[in-house]
């Protein structure tokens, strides 16, 4: 017997979930389909447990920076134990996702879901028929199609080692590889990133990335550029990563090889059969988020091709319009705030607005502050090495077009420059701002 909603969303992350609540409450009848645990990627598999693992590497690190200046522990990572704590935080997620869902009256569906028609998903034995149907289903890692592809470990799956191997190889020098290099080298392992470009950490300031890649080798990771594998092979302990570097090649053996080199929208659907369009960004969507080609259709978050960053807020920003556009008919174009971005690597990068490069092609008299501030007392108290700041000035309209940080304060740091260019705030006005001090955030007016 077919089950008949006005909304089926397949998704139970962000950009599913308010939509789903938002459309509930309005009365609709709907229906929630995931293949995976309830919870989305950045509750179960990404940020939110990533961040933990993160802070047991902040204590490491602040430990050591602070040894011989009235600290005198020697702290170690339990790894066991971390996940253990990591645990704390993801397991209880899927059973009250699917018990809040189910309270407020949403049907949940555990399985694959695939279309059978413009309007229509099967999942298991059952076939569900939407008014509207919500495609929330975030991005997984991109197929390299390299032999030996089949033994990558992936993010998700090195969230959850119960044991940290000795040697971990990451492919891609990508946010993904240097977290969790970040982690992996001070809990004790050898770390090795092998990225094919010229520089890692593409979408940041190249001046800034260069200091992160100083703190990396200080703390052991050892990252190979212009290098592109071609071939992973399981050995009998363990595997041998073999790339090429210009006319050479050279092998790396470790215990593990993880997937670090970018993600694609989570596409396998059968979506031709629903006359969804797509393309390697995703479900082909208006301004309005629906379907180019199937208006029972619409998508939120990494799935959907947009100019929105893959981050979790911004799937969440593009289903609150989705939502408005179901019950309200087509009037709410996404519009896009400042998105900062972070990499939580120890130190941070932060990064908003402009890059320099762009802001100078729209403006060659661009003001660029460039200063590093690790004897700035935030930074010495700690005594911390890595720590620098790019700003860049319209001097003409005294305003904060590009941001771009590196310190353990950057992640915080880098929400109030977002604030400035969003509401346009001048340099003068934020020079007039009283911070608490001494902070982080009380040393904006020196830097401007």
């Amino acid at each position: 017997m077919m089950k008949s909603y006005d909304l089926i969303v397949i998704g139970s992350g962000s950009g599913g979930s308010v939509t789903a609540g938002k459309c509930k409450k309005a009365g609709w009848s709907v229906a929630m389909i995931d293949s995976r645990p309830f919870g989305g990627t950045c509750a179960l598999r990404g940020c939110d447990p990533k961040k933990v693992l993160v802070g047991a590497a902040e204590l490491m690190d602040w430990n050591n920076r602070m040894e011989g200046h009235g600290i005198q522990s020697e702290a170690s990572i339990d790894w066991n134990e971390l996940m253990k704590f990591k645990k704390t935080f993801t397991e209880p997620v899927p059973k009250k996702k699917e018990e809040s869902l189910n309270e407020s009256g949403i049907d949940t569906y555990h399985g694959k879901a695939s279309f059978v028609s413009e309007n229509e998903v099967q999942v298991g034995d059952e076939t569900l028929k939407g008014s509207r149907i919500l495609i929330a289903t975030g991005a997984g890692p991109s197929k390299l199609n390299i032999e030996g592809e089949e033994n990558f470990t992936y993010s998700d799956e090195f969230l959850d080692l119960e044991e940290l191997p000795k040697k971990i190889i990451f492919v891609g020098g990508g946010y993904i590889s240097f977290e969790f290099a970040h982690v992996a080298a001070r809990s004790g392992a050898e770390v090795h990133i092998v990225h094919r470009g010229e520089r890692t950490l593409e979408n940041f300031d190249s001046d800034l990335v260069d200091i992160l890649m100083e703190k990396s080798k200080e703390i052991g990771i050892q990252v190979h550029l212009k290098s592109s594998v071609a071939s992973i092979e399981k050995r009998k302990e363990g595997y041998t990563v073999t790339a090429t570097q210009g006319e050479d090649s050279f092998e790396l053996e470790g215990d593990l090889v993880v997937h670090g080199a970018g993600r694609r929208p989570s596409l396998d659907m059968d979506l031709e059969k629903a006359n969804v369009e797509y393309d390697k960004k995703g479900v082909k969507v208006n301004r309005y988020l629906q379907s180019v080609s199937n208006p029972h259709v619409y998508a939120a978050g990494d799935v959907a091709a947009t100019d929105g960053l893959p981050l979790t807020p911004v799937a969440g920003l593009e289903s609150h319009v989705v939502s408005s556009n179901l019950l309200k008919g087509n009037e709410k174009e996404v519009e896009y705030p400042v998105l900062p971005s972070v990499v939580f690597t120890v130190p941070k990068i932060a990064t908003v607005g402009l890059s320099e490069r762009e802001a100078k092609e729209r403006n060659p008299n661009v003001k660029v502050i460039h200063e590093e501030v690790s004897n700035w007392f935030t930074y010495r108290r700690t005594n911390e090495s890595h720590a620098a700041i790019k700003l860049l000035i319209d001097e003409e309209n005294d305003l904060v077009v590009g941001a771009h940080l590196i310190s353990n304060e950057a992640d915080e740091l880098i929400n109030h420059f977002a604030t400035a260019i969003q509401f346009k705030i001048t340099t003068k006005q934020l020079k007039k701002m009283i911070y608490a001090y001494p902070t982080s955030a009380s040393d904006i007016a020196h830097m401007l």
